[in-house]
């Protein structure tokens, strides 16, 4: 029979409806989502990002010179997707997901021999399983509360929203999710939606940073049955269909532990992939206007100049769905109800991404780091989140950006004050703020601390953030910058609105308010904000709590235990901080995630530098970069990952306790602390780490920093913590520059899993 104008044999379509796999009405061309918004990208160009997306390079020579998107890894594919989906998925791709970049690659075959090499390729891809250990416990998720996160952190910048029955709404360019039904193993979707990058390293489907519970909550919204474990197959069709992977060429696009074929040139470019009648071996289902402009692409590539490379990626990574800019971009209409804030009243800019017009120019460039590569937020009151695209994605884009769109404002000279002028700016800038001056912290928190008004993004933040041209021409004139913006112009025309402080000299107050912010943690609280700060506290649940703190970074998670023991774990560098006893936090902002926290009571501090490192132990351990009020810059962003540290999030088990996962190179690390007897009368910390790996190596771990002494019996001690069972490879050195010591481990990971345990003890 034939459904859709496909053909489409009768048992498939009954094994789809089984599986809950919605059949395709009509044909679908390969989904950009970009490329179907307000984009800026010329014929060729349009080619240039379709080339990329959907992979040429991967087997031909020359037909595109930027970099593709990737393939999802299929190392593991067996224990994610279940084996009858991958089938139907390998027969017919765009019939089973419809809008997919995945060409038909059996295409020229007939149905029949179709078929059979499909079931042989899932056959194979169901034994690519992860290594035994590795499971996890599967986190319940609620639909209802799913739909709402669904709805609301923005995945509906790129996938179909649900109207209020669970029917999917057709948007331009969004991509449909009815494909799911049937394709996850339990538990599966919501791991990868909680760490897509590591399926997907390409980008594509960035990670939202959702926790666990949010993962698992959204998987139980757009699923709302998984597909069961399917039996082995029998040895013969695997190893037949390992020979069709490779015969097929599988592996030029994806990771499966087979090597890819031979790439070839092509001179004809009206036929193969691009063939309008032909049938061909890699069907991808283009649509006319896609071949017209891959074949635009291949007649003349274009000189892509700065702004051109810029717009292609915003295109690809569909950034404008949710930002403007220039003349492209933007929330779509039929988007725009989904964008929301818990700051309504401050208007447009509290619920939509800010504009990326002259970004390269505004932020400065470790500021952009920090957001692109790190997930720094500001904007706490904003519903939908920036995504983290993953190093793959992003390579280049903060230099593209910066050789831009920086210098292109007039330049000003903040220049701090003499010894002799400071009291008097300080004391302006101090004023300004208040309630007494221009009253912003009517609108705007302020050093951690919530505004009585609403709450804007933290005003202290901004010396660290912004170039000082851009905030100098911004205060001239919000609306230049962001329209409908509701700030006031307090210099208009450039005169100052308020002439009793510091004479009115708009210069004056613009350097009074920078150098103020320069202060930061330091500065004073202005006149009429909010200071005190909300005493969290701990229940019979263990309790989280993610902000930026002094004793655990810009990514710090306290954790505290009923027991009455609590630590603090910096996920930025993938270290255990600091372990106190007695109650838990203050908190400065009520929200989560949102704010500063402070440990309450004696912190027994370890260190905030990587880890772990893979290898020897190094002649001198690679600590953090240091910022400091005179240089608040991180001077390299990337540290942590130059020594093969990746955060992947945690999850929660018994009782709240959560477990870490992060990685050391290749190396997948899980880590949990758990509050343990250690006597009859003292309670302390049992750390327990398990170690994934594909290979035998060593890693290093630093357990402890500081003024360290060697007690008996293996233990090791500072005046406030002391370490019990690290084991008789310890090694107790010297740091340079009379630093005090460091205690390191270095702990053989076998193939597997490999598991190693010590215990802390805090010292009152």
């Amino acid at each position: 029979m034939r459904v859709c104008g496909m053909n489409f044999g009768l048992n498939r379509f009954l094994t789809l409806c089984f599986l809950g796999v919605t059949v395709s009405c009509g044909f679908a061309e390969p989904v950009v989502s970009g490329l179907l918004r307000n984009h800026p990208l010329d014929k060729a160009e349009h080619g240039h990002v379709l080339a990329e997306e959907l992979n040429c390079a991967a087997c031909h020579d020359g037909v595109v010179q930027g970099k593709m998107k990737g393939a999802p890894d299929l190392i593991e594919v067996g224990s994610r997707v279940s084996r009858a989906y991958l089938e139907l998925y390998l027969n017919d791709p765009q019939t089973v997901h419809p809008g997919t970049t995945m060409p038909d690659v059996l295409g020229s075959l007939e149905e029949v021999e179709k078929k059979k090499v499909s079931a042989s390729i899932a056959a194979y891809l169901g034994t690519l399983t992860r290594t035994e250990g590795k499971e996890e416990a599967v986190v319940v998720g609620n639909g209802k509360q799913g739909r709402e996160v669904y709805h609301q952190v923005g995945c509906v910048a790129c996938h179909a929203p649900h109207d209020e029955a669970g029917k999917e709404v057709e948007v331009k360019g969004a991509l449909s999710l009815k494909h799911l039904a049937g394709k996850y193993h339990e538990g599966e979707l919501a791991r990868f939606l909680a760490d897509p990058l590591t399926v997907r390293p390409g980008g594509r489907m960035p990670d939202m940073n959702l926790s666990s519970k949010e993962a698992a909550d959204i998987a139980a919204f757009l699923v709302e049955s998984s597909a069961s474990k399917v039996p082995a197959s029998n040895a013969e069709l695997v190893k037949l269909g390992k020979v069709n992977f490779e015969k097929y060429n599988c592996a030029s696009c994806h990771e499966a532990g087979v090597k890819a074929g031979e790439k070839f040139k092509v001179t004809d470019f009206t036929k193969g992939c691009l063939s309008e009648d032909e049938a061909t071996g890699a069907d991808y289902d283009l649509s006319k206007g896609q071949v017209d402009a891959l074949r635009e692409l291949f007649k003349a590539p274009p000189k892509l100049e700065l702004e051109d490379q810029i717009g292609l990626k915003l295109t690809q990574l569909n950034c404008i769905s949710c930002h403007e800019r220039g003349d492209f971009g933007g929330v779509m209409e039929e988007l725009d109800f989904y964008f929301h804030s818990t700051e309504e009243a401050l208007g447009n800019e509290a619920r939509i991404p800010p504009p990326l017009t002259g970004i390269g120019g505004k932020l400065k460039e470790g500021w952009l780091n920090k957001v692109l590569y790190d997930g720094l937020r500001v904007r706490s009151y904003m519903s939908v989140r920036m995504p983290s695209y993953g190093e793959k994605a992003l390579a280049g884009m903060v230099e593209l950006l910066r050789a831009e769109d920086a210098g292109k404002l007039p330049k000003v000279d903040f220049a701090p004050p003499s010894k002799e002028t400071r009291p008097m700016v300080n004391n302006g800038g101090h004023l300004l703020l208040g309630n007494k001056g221009l009253n912003c912290i009517a609108c705007h928190n302020y050093n951690g601390k919530e505004s009585p008004g609403m709450k804007g993004l933290d005003l202290i933040t901004s010396f660290q953030r912004l170039e000082p041209e851009w905030f100098n021409d911004f205060m001239r004139a919000p609306s230049k910058h962001r329209k409908g913006i509701i700030m006031p112009n307090f210099w208009p025309g450039g005169v100052a609105v308020q002439q009793d402080i510091l004479s009115g000299d708009t210069e004056a107050q613009l350097n009074a308010l920078w150098y103020q912010f320069s202060l930061g943690r330091s500065a004073r609280d202005p006149s009429g904000l909010k200071t005190a700060p909300t005493k969290l506290e701990v229940g019979d649940q263990v309790r989280v709590y993610r902000g930026r703190s002094k004793v655990a970074g810009y990514r710090g998670v306290a954790v505290g235990f009923p027991e009455g023991l609590s630590y603090a774990f910096n996920a930025q560098n993938g270290s255990l901080t600091s372990l106190w006893s007695g109650e838990f936090v203050s908190a400065n902002w009520r929200s989560q995630a949102a704010g500063d926290f402070k440990p309450v009571g004696k912190v027994a501090s370890l260190f905030q530098d990587v880890a772990f490192i893979e290898g020897e132990i190094p002649e001198q351990w690679p600590l953090r970069p240091i910022t400091t009020k005179e240089e608040p810059e991180n001077p390299d962003p990337t540290y942590p990952r130059q020594h093969g540290y990746a955060f992947k999030g945690y999850f929660f088990g018994e009782k709240g306790t959560p477990t870490f996962l992060y990685k050391c190179g290749d190396v997948e690390i899980s880590d949990q602390l758990k509050v343990v007897k250690l006597s009859d009368d003292k309670n302390g910390f049992s750390r327990t780490f398990e170690f994934i790996s594909e290979k035998s190596t060593t890693l290093v771990f630093r357990v402890m920093a500081g003024d360290v002494k060697a007690g008996g019996d293996g233990v090791f001690a500072t005046p406030e913590v002391q370490v019990l069972g690290v084991g008789e490879k310890a090694l107790l050195r010297e740091m340079k520059e009379g630093a005090g010591k460091e205690l390191l481990v270095p702990i053989p990971v076998g193939v597997g899993k490999t598991s190693y345990t010590l215990e802390y003890e805090i010292i009152r």
